[in-house]
């Protein structure tokens, strides 16, 4: 049975994050996607200009419409812009939701344009990691929920990892991209289980989008798989498709990933 996969994020006018990243991971890797909007976003490859958060009570009615028509097999969670669509989507999900969820805890955006408002950080903190399957912040993200540096080092990426796991998540994939070297590493934890993920770093400056990328392809890969093999697969393909942005030709500033590099020729 094909997978019906839930995102929950903000808009990219020029389709490379967000709900449109999510979507294509998800049809990339043979799940049928369906989004609920939290925020429209004027950005593109260059910058964020600026958002719109829509009303909370209408994002919930959004949430609403999809679980009372379709069997949601996984939820990915992205941009939640303040603390008033953190409580509803919480909400909402302790109503519906009984299956996997994949929280991404979009705060900055590639650029360095932030997407949330100061509010959201607590909330995002207290009501919805404790309902995730899976959290997938970066460095810096981590540095935000746990109001500590960023880690700089793989010993404090584990220091790091500790402290994500007792904000009540059952996994934490805390992504190591923001540090130097040839190998992009990845650490993931769960009750009893620790993994180290490396890939060879791609030279590419087509990055956008990639957490949002990754968090997309953990929760289309979840319906049928362990979180250990789903991430592990979801780090594959993220891989593959930063290997082949530079196919594409999108925007002056930092592109977009290839997501349908297996499938287009």
């Amino acid at each position: 049975m094909i997978a019906n996969v839930l995102s929950i994020a903000g808009t990219d006018p020029t389709g490379g994050a967000g709900i449109h990243a999510d979507l294509k991971t998800f049809s990339a890797l043979g799940a049928y996607g369906m989004a609920v909007t939290t925020a429209v976003v004027a950005q593109n490859t260059c910058g964020v200009r600026g958002f719109v958060v829509l009303d909370p009570a209408f994002v919930g009615e959004q949430i609403d419409a999809v679980f009372e028509d379709v069997r949601v097999d996984a939820v990915k969670i992205g941009m939640v812009a303040n603390a008033a669509l953190a409580e509803v989507i919480a909400g909402r999900l302790q109503r519906h939701a009984r299956c996997p969820i994949v929280l991404d805890p979009v705060m900055v955006a590639k650029s360095g344009d932030r997407l949330l408002l100061p509010d959201a950080v607590a909330a995002i903190r207290e009501r919805l990691v404790p309902l995730a399957t899976v959290i997938t912040p970066n460095l810096p993200e981590a540095a935000l929920l746990l109001g500590r540096t960023a880690a700089q080092t793989i010993d404090e990426m584990q220091a790091t990892l500790a402290a994500l796991q007792e904000l009540g998540a059952d996994w934490v994939l805390l992504k190591g991209g923001h540090l130097p070297g040839p190998q992009s590493i990845d650490l993931l934890q769960g009750t009893g289980h620790s993994e180290r993920l490396d890939a060879g770093r791609i030279a590419t400056r087509s990055l956008h989008g990639s957490g949002c990328t990754l968090a997309a392809a953990v929760a289309a890969l979840l319906p049928g798989n362990e979180v250990p093999a789903a991430v592990r697969q979801a780090k594959a393909y993220l891989t593959a498709a930063l290997a082949a942005a530079d196919q594409l030709a999108v925007g002056r500033g930092q592109g977009p990933l290839h997501h349908f590099h297996a499938l287009w020729r």
